[in-house]
């Protein structure tokens, strides 16, 4: 039984850099798991999938935090969209776009991220003021922000930051 290294294609170098700059959390998926060639049509359904699981991580917990626990609408909707959007992004990289990980790569999203958060929190606090206090409305509030984040996310990932090698 051989005892090689788990990456024996990685050089020295890559080995050394490996243990001193850490990576993003991975999620326990099994390798080569989406087809190297992806088309757009499958592409966009599993971003859509992803979506949905991440929606209901943003939402769900955005709704707990506010209407269980008290807390401001900004923030709990801060709070759950990160959350939420972290989820979107181990999951896209890997199933979606399989994509290898890279620091270049998880910086540009973290800058999406960053940006797709203004977008989505200012008009989702925006809608939530123009409507009334309420459950409902806030979920229409979430619909419509969220739709705008996700148009935003999968044209910037599609085609800038997961062609980042």
């Amino acid at each position: 039984m051989s005892t090689t290294s788990q990456n024996d294609d990685w050089s020295a170098e890559d080995e050394e850099l490996q243990h001193h700059v850490p990576l993003p959390v991975e999620l326990p998926l099994t390798e080569n798991i989406a087809d190297e060639a992806l088309d757009l049509k499958t592409q966009i359904l599993r971003f859509l999938a992803t979506g949905v699981l991440s929606a209901i991580v943003d939402q769900g917990l955005n709704l707990l935090l506010h209407f269980v626990f008290g807390v401001g609408v900004t923030l709990a909707k801060a709070i759950g969209f990160i959350l939420g959007t972290t989820t979107a992004y181990l999951i896209n990289r890997r199933w979606t776009f399989n994509a290898a990980p890279s620091r270049a790569r998880f910086m540009a999203v973290v800058a999406l991220y960053a940006a797709t958060f203004a977008v989505q929190v200012g008009i989702y606090t925006w809608l939530y003021n123009v409507f009334s206090d309420g459950f409902w409305y806030s979920n229409i509030a979430f619909v419509v922000a969220q739709g705008t984040a996700t148009v935003i996310n999968f044209v910037v990932q599609r085609v800038v930051i997961f062609k980042i090698r």
